[in-house]
């Protein structure tokens, strides 16, 4: 009969609910709990600049945008404006052509022989020139406006105190502030003499009369 030695086939205790998982998971937190690498900080860093040079690229593409909006906007609103401008010329240009035309119109209707069917047409004429924004000026007893006036009659008058317009020979055209045309007038001016004898009548009462022996 041989002896046993004792302590050789004992075994550590271990608790029974204890697995190879939960072991692994305690080293695993260990890991966890210690300091971050260098290299993420690195990455972190590499990141923020990415996104810095992307945003300043952006910025840079937006204001290039604006700036293309910008010059678009001021080149449509010329072109508008230049066609805008062609178009009145060429509309000045054709009823500049038709004036001869309005004058027969108008010295017919003076002299009453504007009837029939000739009436009808000239009305039409005018009613379509009218509307392409054509104006007739140039009333008789308006004042002389050598922008607007062109003298072609002189004369003195009494009855006027600056130089006016007696008679209009030929009336004036214009479309909106453009004059196509001005009216054709006969202008009179106070007379010289009348004003120089008022003048010295006044002279005459402020000085009491001529002096007497």
């Amino acid at each position: 009969m041989t002896e046993e030695t004792p302590g050789f086939d004992e075994k550590p205790e271990v608790p029974s609910d204890a697995t190879s998982d939960d072991a692994a998971e305690g080293a695993g937190s260990a890991d966890k709990a210690g300091p971050a690498p260098a290299g993420e900080e690195l990455v972190e860093v590499g990141l923020q600049a990415q996104l810095d040079q992307a945003q300043a690229a952006l910025g840079e593409r937006t204001a290039d945008l604006q700036r293309l909006q910008a010059e678009y906007q001021n080149y449509r609103r010329r072109v508008e404006r230049d066609r805008a401008t062609v178009k009145e010329v060429a509309v000045a240009n054709l009823l500049a052509e038709l004036l001869p035309t309005l004058d027969d119109i108008g010295r017919a209707r003076d002299h009453g022989e504007l009837v029939g069917g000739f009436k009808s047409v000239a009305e039409s004429l005018e009613t379509v020139v009218a509307k392409m924004g054509l104006q007739q000026f140039g009333k008789e007893g308006e004042p002389f406006d050598p922008l607007v006036h062109e003298a072609l009659m002189h004369s003195y008058a009494p009855d006027v105190t600056e130089t006016t317009c007696v008679q209009i020979l030929q009336p004036g055209y214009r479309i909106g502030e453009r004059t196509i045309r001005p009216a054709r007038v006969a202008v009179a001016e106070p007379q010289p003499g009348a004003q120089k004898g008022e003048g010295e009548d006044e002279v005459a009462e402020e000085s009491g009369g001529p002096d007497k022996g």
